[in-house]
């Protein structure tokens, strides 16, 4: 039986403080928030009036695999001294189903740390333009989908709800956040990025790109926050059926938005509604990444 979709989550037992494009944040005490990854689904940094049902409980799983996978390279939110049972009412957790998980209060990085291992999305269409990716310079002559000389850092402002993130140089993050800081936050990345990309290849599949973001605590030691590696925030493609020159079938939100570019949308809302089909191919999709990474090959 297909499991109810959780568009908003609705906790009377803590104090909601901010919804997301996708999470519902909560104030648990003075050290710890609860994040509740929802169903809903963004698209052009909209949110799409429908939900794919089971999403939030994917997504909150490979998170918090890969955050306990990257524990070598540096600490994270996860909070291990309490639990949702702690704080929630049994119909509330059954409410979340697997959707909720309980960090540590870190003060957010105003930067989204973006790395790219291939030539595709935005960066494609930049370098047939201009021969770069976020004004970064690349060697003639790549094609659509083929892997880059190296991984590149091409970070990003983090975006209010409704407003659209913008490419920044790393000359641009140094006066955010400091050299110190903005030197971390790269290499932390780049390291994330190939300890990911190599374990998700052995088990058939290729990280295009993702996205990371950073806190810090009181004492400046940044952790990897929010999520990370999971099919909304990066590009999943079937190592079996990847081809250099051809835009790749991917585990993730591409589906959804080669669907909307399909549409006669002007990508601002109300966004339109999604068909079954395309729901339910999403989720195969979500499910599909998440049981190849996380089972053992």
């Amino acid at each position: 039986m297909e499991q109810p979709a959780l568009y908003e989550s609705h906790l009377t037992s803590v104090p909601l403080i901010n919804k997301g494009k996708v999470r519902d944040l909560y104030d648990v005490d003075d050290k710890h928030l609860l994040i509740v990854t929802t169903d809903r689904v963004s698209a052009f940094d909209v949110i799409l009036p429908t939900p794919i049902p089971g999403k939030g409980k994917v997504l909150t799983e490979t998170a918090q695999f890969w955050m306990k996978k990257a524990e070598s390279i540096l600490p994270n939110q996860l909070a291990d001294d309490i639990k949702l049972a702690d704080i929630l009412t049994p119909e509330e957790l059954a409410q979340l189903d697997g959707r909720g998980m309980i960090v540590k209060k870190l003060k957010p990085l105003p930067v989204e740390a973006i790395v790219r291992g291939y030539l595709v999305g935005s960066g494609w269409k930049e370098y047939q333009q201009k021969g770069t990716v976020c004004d970064i310079p690349l060697p003639a002559g790549l094609e659509l989908a083929e892997k880059l000389p190296e991984p590149l850092f091409t970070p990003s402002t983090k975006a209010e709800v409704g407003e659209h993130d913008e490419n920044i140089s790393y000359e641009e993050v140094v006066k955010l956040i400091g050299e110190e800081k903005a030197a971390k936050v790269r290499d932390y990345s780049l390291a994330l990025y190939k300890m990911a990309a190599d374990f998700a290849k052995e088990r058939g599949i290729i990280i295009a790109d993702t996205k990371f973001e950073f806190g810090e605590d009181e004492n400046g030691v940044i952790h990897l926050i929010d999520e990370a590696l999971t099919p909304d925030s990066s590009r999943f493609w079937p190592a079996n059926r990847y081809q250099v020159g051809k835009n790749p079938e991917s585990f993730d939100k591409q589906y959804i938005r080669d669907y909307l570019e399909s549409l006669d949308w002007d990508k601002t809302p109300p966004a339109p509604e999604l068909p079954q089909e395309v729901v339910d191919k999403t989720m195969d999709k979500y499910q599909e990444a998440a049981s190849r990474l996380m089972e053992n090959p």
